[in-house]
């Protein structure tokens, strides 16, 4: 079932990197250090999923996914950005990601830094070139805006670092695992439907799987790092433990948290039966997320 998917995922993902690197400056480009920090991690060997569901979802409505492979590649830069820094010692402290040393172990924690910087920028960069209507075009930058500042992404990643060793509550652990991960991976139904013309009804029916996607998909990443090994994470393990991180396995348990994955793969999947054979590789792609992990 799954050679399917991992075809179509690598041929998205190749498609994908094609366009960041036409994108990028060439590595021996100056600064040098900078481009060459952005393209190690940027090629380090992701599996492209915020790209691949913003893409899948789009192809719902349209069959040319030419427009949207811009917004692709500004999701891609975006989220590389975030793990550059996420990996920096005052943050996660992470010396691996993808199985490859990190950013700030290759070329300094001050090139990381500056090159994470540059990707953000990048991304915005990017929409801003985007051959779309002006008012779509402003609509994406808003919305892309308000899930990557305080009051979204980084608001997540600062109350996950600053709750390290404290006792919080349920609604806490919400928000951490809401702002940082699952509103991130929903943003790809918001704005493939914004760019598709979907209906109300369908772009909230997607969102709404995408939701439950990035919220499964970031308890899963709290339990193999319980679970796991290092060839599947392609990062250290036991570090949410050895940090005193909050997580769901922490709060909830492993088994109640292996409950709640599958309660939210099974509702997303019975949103997407009702796309019939266009939502296909993404009932694949939902298995997928879930059942490959144990």
């Amino acid at each position: 079932m799954y050679k399917a998917l991992k075809k179509d995922l690598k041929k998205i993902r190749e498609s994908v990197n094609i366009r960041v690197d036409r994108f990028l400056p060439r590595k021996d480009e100056y600064p040098k250090n900078i481009h060459k920090a952005i393209r190690h991690s940027l090629f380090a060997g992701g599996k492209g999923i915020r790209s691949y569901m913003l893409i899948k979802i789009y192809s719902i409505f349209c069959e040319d996914v030419e427009p949207i492979m811009p917004l692709a590649v500004a999701f891609e830069m975006l989220h590389t950005y975030t793990l550059i820094h996420d990996d920096l010692p005052y943050l996660d402290n992470d010396d691996f990601r993808r199985g490859k040393p990190t950013c700030h172990k290759l070329f300094g924690e001050d090139v990381a830094l500056l090159g994470g910087d540059t990707l953000l920028i990048y991304a915005f960069d990017i929409i801003s070139q985007m051959e779309v209507a002006d008012k779509v075009k402003a609509e994406i930058l808003q919305k892309f805006s308000a899930m990557a500042g305080a009051r979204g992404l980084i608001g997540g990643q600062w109350e996950d670092v600053n709750c390290e060793g404290k006792t919080v509550d349920k609604q806490k652990l919400a928000y951490i695992h809401s702002k940082k991960t699952a509103e991130f991976i929903k943003l790809t139904a918001t704005l493939a439907c914004l760019l598709a013309e979907a209906s109300e009804e369908d772009t909230e029916l997607l969102e709404e799987y995408a939701g439950n996607i990035g919220l499964g998909f970031q308890i899963v990443d709290d339990i193999l790092d319980i679970e796991g090994t290092f060839q599947e994470r392609g990062k250290s393990i036991g570090k949410d433990l050895e940090s005193k991180k909050i997580t769901y396995p922490a709060l909830y348990g492993l088994q109640e948290s292996k409950d709640e994955v599958e309660k939210l793969m099974m509702r997303a999947k019975e949103i997407l039966d009702k796309f019939h054979d266009k939502g296909l590789m993404l009932q694949r792609f939902t298995d997928y997320i879930y059942l490959s992990k144990w």
